[in-house]
């Protein structure tokens, strides 16, 4: 039996890391690309518009192990053709805007590339989590040129706000240092911070809109 076809034993199964590791590389690749051309859009609209959409850029690629704990939590065989196929935010990107103008902007741009196929999108800026959360989540494919051909690779990009992103960051923190249980007093204030939150995103856009008109 080929280990990529290793029946689920409800036990993580341990790849040959040299393995992983080239699985893992086009991701990589697909980050720096979609880098590069994120930048170039930030970039020309900074000199059509007088102003840079973009606060700053994160990047990250999953670790094997929570990718593994991902697969499983599915009932997925935790193998690396499984990953492949049923994973699509092992590659992933966040993008920290000033304004919420500025989110669909670039979403509006990256929809008219030919060079990226979005293939999802979540909206949870109009339609918020539960908790409050809120993003713009997009699932793309970039194509990777790989010395046996071009590679088709998923990849996640968030957008989000200075002030979503800080309301994000610490939910994650008491999200894991409660065991994933926060408690109910403290789910309840950060609803409150999210909404607030809102607020403050819908109130400096407006500001900037009188500042504009003014101008």
């Amino acid at each position: 039996m080929n280990v990529m076809e290793k029946k689920h034993t409800g036990k993580i199964e341990l790849e040959d890391v040299k393995q992983w590791s080239l699985l893992l590389l086009p991701y990589k690749f697909a980050l720096d690309e979609l880098k590069t051309k994120v930048n170039i859009m930030a970039e020309e609209t900074m000199y059509m518009n007088d102003a840079n959409p973009i606060e700053h850029i994160k990047t990250r690629i999953k670790k094997v192990n929570s990718i593994q704990a991902k697969l499983e939590r599915k009932n997925i065989a935790p193998t690396m053709r499984n990953a492949k196929d049923s994973i699509f935010d092992i590659a992933g990107m966040r993008i920290v805007c000033s304004f919420i103008t500025d989110i669909y902007d670039i979403y509006a741009r990256l929809s008219k590339r030919r060079d990226i196929k979005i293939l999802e999108v979540k909206d949870y800026i109009k339609s918020p989590k539960s908790n409050g959360y809120q993003s713009l989540h997009i699932i793309v494919q970039v194509p990777v040129t790989l010395s046996h051909g071009v590679e088709q690779v998923y990849a996640e990009i968030q957008l989000r706000t200075l002030a979503m992103d800080f309301w994000a960051s610490l939910e994650h923190k008491i999200y894991y240092k409660y065991d994933k249980k926060i408690p109910g007093n403290l789910e309840k204030e950060l609803l409150k911070a999210a909404q607030t939150a809102k607020l403050m995103d819908e109130k400096m856009m407006g500001i900037r809109e009188e500042v504009r008109s003014l101008s």
